[in-house]
Parts: C-alpha cells; structure tokens; sequence
C-alpha cells in the first residue's frame, strides 16, 4: 500500500456551493467525480467523456451539505479463487474515504475494470434504515438491458428469473428490475452490480421519472411470514416501514458497483463482484468438490426400457447412480419428493427411497449424494438436518424458493452457509437472488440459479427466446457470478419444431448449443438435465460432456457480441475446452487458436452442428484433428446452434 499524489484531486464544483472529489483508476482512464452541492452526487468519465451523469446518493439522510476528504491509496492484492472462472485474482485500485459527519462516510475505489462505493458507519450506528438513495443517470437515447420481476402482486417476491428487455433507457418499463443490468453509452457498456451483500436487502432497478435514469429500490424488512400448503414454503405477509435493522459498532452497505467495458468480450470475465466481497472464511477446501451432476427433475424421472415403475423411488435412483458412476460423474441431486413436501418432513425420508441404502450404495460406486429441500424447511432444523444427514453420507443440500432478497432472507443464505460450512457441506444456491460475492466468502456454495435457465423449457413459450437469452447473460449476469443454468438436452428442436413438453421436455436450439453450455458457463456444480436412458442413446455426446472439466486455471472470451454470439475458451493443466454458441441467426466464425502455446501440437475433437441441424437439431458432427497455435478453423453455427472441443496436448 502506498499514497499516491495527483489522483485525488479537490477543484471547485459547479453548484453554487460544494467542492468536486475526483478519483482515477490505476489507469488513469476511468475517473469517478463526487459533488458535495445540496445533494451528494456522483459521476463516472472514460477517457475524458462523461458515461454515467451526476447521479444522487445518500443514507438515513446522512449528507448534510459538507464532505471531508481523506488521503488516496493504492491497493494491489493477489488472491487464490478456488472453483471460480480462473484460478487466482488480482485486484489493483485507488481508494479514498470522504467523511460526510457524525459518524457516517462513504468509500469509492477505482478499478481499470469499474467504479465501486459503499457507505460506512462507525461509532453510534442507528437501529434502522429507512431508505437508501443510489441513482444512475445516462443520456437520454442510452441502450439498457433490463431483467423485470415476474410477480406483478409482489414484485419484489420471485426466482430473479427472466429474459432481457432490450430497449432505449427512456422506452423501458415501469416495473421493477433486478441485478445486474447493462446500459450503452458513451461508446461503452456500464453494467449495475452489487456485492458483499451482508445483513440488507439487495438492490433493485426502476426506471427515474425523467426517462434516463435508473433508481434503487429495496425490500422492506419482513414483519410477518405465512406458508404455502403444498411445499411449506415462508413468504412475507407484511413488511416494517424500513429497509433494514442495524447493530453493533460498525455498519456498511453492499458495494454499488458500475463496471465498465469497451469490449463486451471483456464483460464475461468482469471480477469485480468477487474481488469486492468479504474474504473466505476458510482456507481449508480439500474436502469441496465440484463436477458433474445426473439430475432427475428436469426429465420428469422419465425412463424408458427399465423392469421396474421410473418414479421417487430405490429402483429408479440406483439406475441414475449407476449411469453417473459408468460416466464418471461425480453426484446425483435427489430433487423434490424425497421427503414429504407439504409437511415439510425434512428429518424422515419417504420409505421408497430407503435413503441410506442408497447413499451406501452410491458410495461403494463413486457417487456422492446431494438432497434438494425449501429453504425455510432446512433453516427450521438446521443443524439437527445438516449432522443427520452428514451421518448418513449426504454430501450436501440443493437449496430453493427462497425468491427474495430482503434483510432477513439474505441473513437466513448467510446462516446456512455458515451451518453448512462447519458441517463440511456443499451448498447449490438454486431459487435464489444473483450471486453477490458469497461463493468467495463460503467456497462450499458452489452454484447459484438467479438465471433464466433450462427448467424454462418445460413450460415457457418461443417468445421467451431462449438462444437469444444464451448468448446475452453470459456477458451480463455472469458478471455477477456462476450459474445453475441445469444444461444437457438431448432432446432438441429448431426455432419452427420447438414446442414446451413438460412430461418429455426439449430444448430451444440445437444439439451442440447444449454441449456447449459446459464450457460457456461458469458453473462448478453442472447439472446433465436429461433422463440416464436417453443419455445411454447418445454416449458420444455424454463422453464429451464427461470429458470437460468444471474447474479452470484460466478464461478468455476469443470473440463475440452480446446478443448474437459468444466464444469461450479455458485452461486446466496445460489443455484447452472451447465451446461458441449462436442466437436464431446461423453464422460463420474464424476461429484462430493463437491462445495456444507456441510450437506445441494439440489433438482436438470437436463437435459441431451437422450440416441438417436447421432442419433436425439434433443433428452433429464428430471429428478429430491436429492444431496447434497457428490453426484457423471455419465453423459453420445453425441456427441456435454451437459447437464444443476439447484441445489436448499430443
């Protein structure tokens, strides 16, 4: 750590009274501008021009018409990043703290990659917030790319599940929006996002009155809870006339971050949410892992050709261990119905599952068992469900429907992370609010859902377009972090064929846009989300999926444009995974593989669409090749198509 002189500057503002605070990034190429007029305003400049206008912030009222600045540090720090897109982090930022009196102050840092800030409280912390002011101010005629609620009723009660609106700031909807959220100007992409969210409600979007701004809103404190019958599931049944409950000596807000990218190659691999949140809590993650997991909800426990009736039941299990154990996958999920779900039994499995016979049975073949449960349900009987179930040899907790993220339900993911944690479980955050920077602090998370994933395509409609939704939120919500986005179809349609099955579901797209959802998402706890007999038909597919790791060393974005396609490429021990996928709009890519050592010879396989997969989706094709770093490949994309390899060194 070092001062630096000449970053933070003080010059006379515009408003009549006040100062300007300016901050540059190690850079120099990003500067946020703090104006303490009558209100307390921020802006963000790229190069000399303004991309993000004065836009209001403030706390409980805290800014009283005066700042005091401190001194300018530098921060540079390096840090492991187990199961995350790379294998290691480094941060680089300018810092500076201004003090707006009587105990409060607020924190900005600069990165090359996006501006940060975060209010602070020391000293006599006040017992509630009452409201927090964040705005976002852009020109008038400024692209956003917004995902709404989806509960008119409630709108702050749903799975933070839905497709991006693609409009002019001024054109989008009165509605609630939740993180992240991209807008274009000023020749760059500024995205919306929020981390180290401890203790307070995250952070929602609407549009200003103005037509031109984006405006924070948050969930009120719960104040009383009901349940619904069929699942036992809490919900909110009315709320306090505050955000959130304070405590203790010391109290800070989430980090509001804007980043910002020229490149939108450069937005998949954003790390600015996790190098922003709290530090892990421990260094000890020897016994986390990740992989691959047979899945049975998605498939409707749909098998075929079996003597037995396919259904929540031994039989039926042992077939998908079996098929994960020839496969060499590391778990299977028990979803919903191993435990009655409208009493809420979490502590007494149902008898057809004779649960320890299975998990026995699992382990003497390799697999690990994880069990699907409420969140309310677990957190009831936390630690009494956690030791059980560790006894038995469960290996962890697919965790859902918590669908909010006021105060207390973000403290409730908090406290089962921690019970988890202690009782060395795994944890699949799915049915909950984006990920904030918690998969740092807790390793043992090793997914989150918040994502507009493949359970849609039991019941949604081509209006929801899905390969258009693939290839836009890898560049924006994976900013935020990995995704349980639950891929491996093998049943697939095109955009005239697709319809919602919901007993025998299909996928939007084609054969090779699904495998390539296992190289294009970060996500260490991956799910096969089609039925083991329909995998058995089509083994060379499950031995590419179960030839691609779910860890890496290392991710680059070689190509792309948000919206219509994407690249990705990764690293672990010296090989490389590849995988591209198209919205409806067939296309042609150059691939160059010049991110391959030089003077090196690789052996590829790749799978690309089939010269029929306009026509039949599930038509591919399988071929082996040498490369090294001076190949460049065609490749042929249909519509909602794509196309995975593996590069391995000869």
């Amino acid at each position: 750590m070092r001062n630096i002189f000449g970053i933070f500057l003080v010059v006379f503002a515009i408003p009549l009274f006040g100062k300007t605070y300016k901050l540059q990034s190690p850079n120099k190429r990003l500067q946020v501008e703090v104006a303490s007029g009558e209100t307390l305003t921020w802006r963000i400049m790229h190069d000399g021009r303004e991309v993000m206008q004065p836009s209001r912030i403030d706390i409980n009222n805290a800014y009283q018409g005066k700042v005091s600045p401190s001194a300018t540090k530098h921060y540079k720090t390096t840090f492991p990043t187990p199961f995350y897109r790379q294998s290691s982090v480094t941060a680089e930022y300018n810092e500076t703290t201004l003090s707006l009196g009587k105990g409060w102050s607020v924190v900005f840092r600069a990165y090359d990659e996006g501006i940060a800030y975060r209010f602070v409280c020391k000293g006599k912390v006040p017992a509630t917030i009452a409201d927090e002011k964040a705005e976002f101010r852009f020109d008038a005629d400024s692209q956003s790319w917004l995902s709404f609620t989806t509960n008119e009723k409630k709108p702050e009660a749903m799975a933070f599940q839905n497709i991006y609106d693609v409009k002019p700031l001024k054109e989008a909807k009165d509605k609630l929006a939740f993180l992240p959220a991209t807008v274009a100007n000023g020749g760059v992409k500024l995205t919306i996002l929020e981390s180290d969210l401890r203790a307070y409600p995250g952070m929602f979007l609407r549009k200003g009155n103005d037509g031109k701004s984006l405006e924070a809103w948050f969930a009120r404190y719960p104040k009383t809870f009901d349940k619904y019958p069929w699942r036992q599931q809490r919900y909110v049944t009315s709320t306090e006339d505050y955000i959130a409950r304070t405590g203790g000596k010391l109290f800070q807000t989430p980090w509001r971050i804007v980043a910002v990218t020229e490149k939108d190659t450069d937005m998949p691999v954003n790390n600015l949410v996790y190098a922003l949140t709290e530090p892990a809590k421990t260094t000890d993650t020897s016994w986390i892992k990740p992989g691959k997991v047979a899945w049975d909800w998605w498939n409707d426990w749909n098998l075929k050709g079996v003597d037995f009736e396919a259904g929540i039941n031994f039989e039926t299990y042992k077939y998908y261990i079996d098929f994960a154990s020839k496969n060499n996958i590391e778990y299977v999920v028990l979803d919903e119905g191993w435990y009655e779900s409208k009493k809420g039994d979490i502590m007494n499995p149902i008898p057809e599952i004779r649960l320890p016979e299975l998990i026995a049975y699992a382990k003497g073949k390799g697999v690990d068992i994880v069990l699907w449960t409420v969140f309310n349900v677990l957190d009831e009987h936390l630690d009494e469900a956690m030791g059980k179930y560790k006894d038995m040899g469960v290996k962890g907790f697919k965790i859902d429907f918590l669908d909010r993220d006021d105060q207390e339900a973000v403290e409730l993911a908090y406290r089962i992370a921690e019970a988890a944690l202690r009782h060395q479980l795994v944890l699949d955050y799915h049915g909950y609010y984006k990920p904030t920077g918690m998969s740092r602090t807790f390793p043992n998370i090793l997914n989150y859902e918040g994502v507009f994933g493949m359970e849609e395509a039991r019941w949604t409609d081509l209006g929801n377009d899905m390969p258009l939704y693939d290839v836009t939120f890898p560049y924006i919500r994976m900013m935020a972090g990995r995704v349980d986005f639950t891929p491996g179809a093998m049943r697939n349609g095109t955009k005239d064929n697709w319809k919602a099955i919901y007993t025998a579901p299909v996928s939007m797209g084609t054969r090779c846009h699904q495998l390539a959802c296992y190289v294009v998402h970060d996500s260490p706890f991956t799910m096969l989300c089609d039925a083991p007999t329909n995998y058995e038909r089509e083994q060379e597919c499950v031995d590419m999926i179960a030839s691609l790791p779910t860890v890496f060393n290392r991710t680059i974005i070689p190509q792309g444009e948000m919206g219509k396609f994407i690249v990705t490429a990764r690293e672990k021990a010296g090989n490389w995974y590849v995988g591209g996928q198209t919205n409806w709009d067939s296309r042609t890519i150059k691939l160059e593989l010049d991110f391959l050592e030089k003077g090196k010879t690789y052996r590829a396989t790749i799978f690309r669409d089939g010269v029929n997969a306009n026509h039949n989706a599930e038509d591919y094709k399988r071929e082996e090749m040498d490369v090294d770093s001076a190949t460049a490949l065609d490749i042929k994309l249909a519509s909602g198509g794509g196309f995975v390899m593996t590069i391995v060194k000869k």
